[in-house]
């Protein structure tokens, strides 16, 4: 069954993206699943939800980020003394199944949210905390099953993490929570944000673009951060 999963996977990529991007992200699945054990491999079109009368027009459809994008990101905040203190809360929109909670656990943080508007991926990304714990029992964790737009973003909240989750009216709602939160609760916030379509409502409001990588054509990450 796990190799079926890979299978499909990879045609999927390759069919949307090209055969060279699919091989690196399979063999980056193989090596990430057995690195932290948890399951998350797989893009879903959120058919289901649109089953059950769930607006789903301005979300993008379920999949990972890259587990080298992800280490290779967590591995810059470190050189850049942006290391997670014990007061760091990491937040996940859009987590799917909680990859990214998950490698982020593995690099220190302890305080893990994350939320998504699919039931299905919620419970999910709930098991692969679960799996994540057995393994580092200090952290923490709450998934929250809610939509973007409405999300009040916790006043403790210092790294965000964003796959372009979604479309731009999403996005357009959820920087302005973010920004209200920040008006409310001046902090320092590093914005984690990957396929990074619309950063322009971070960096006109103040942010700066702290690091930047792309690879392979669709590999991108940006790291964006406000000074308080």
């Amino acid at each position: 069954m796990k190799l079926l999963s890979y299978i499909q996977y990879f045609f999927y990529l390759a069919w949307n993206w090209n055969i060279s991007i699919a091989w690196h992200i399979i063999r980056q699945e193989i090596k990430g699943k057995k690195r932290y054990g948890i399951h998350t491999t797989g893009a879903d079109e959120l058919k289901e939800l649109e089953d059950i009368g769930i607006d789903t027009s301005h979300a993008t459809i379920y999949m990972p980020v890259s587990y080298a994008v992800l280490e290779e990101t967590f591995n810059q905040l470190a050189l850049r003394n942006h290391t997670p203190q014990t007061t760091s809360h990491f937040l996940d929109i859009g987590c799917g199944k909680g990859r990214a909670l998950c490698v982020a656990a593995h690099h220190g943080f302890t305080n893990l949210t994350g939320i998504d508007f699919s039931k299905e991926l919620c419970e999910a990304a709930k098991e692969n905390l679960r799996l994540t714990k057995e393994k580092i029992p200090g952290i923490s964790y709450t998934v929250i099953n809610n939509d973007a737009f409405y999300y009040e973003i916790p006043s403790d909240a210092d790294y965000i993490f964003l796959f372009n989750p979604f479309d731009e009216t999403i996005m357009s709602g959820v920087a302005e929570n973010i920004l209200s939160s920040l008006e409310q609760y001046p902090r320092s916030i590093h914005i984690i944000y990957v396929n990074p379509l619309h950063k322009e409502y971070f960096t006109a409001a103040g942010f700066t673009e702290t690091w930047y990588s792309k690879k392979m054509k669709y590999l991108e990450v940006s790291v964006l951060t406000n000074r308080p």
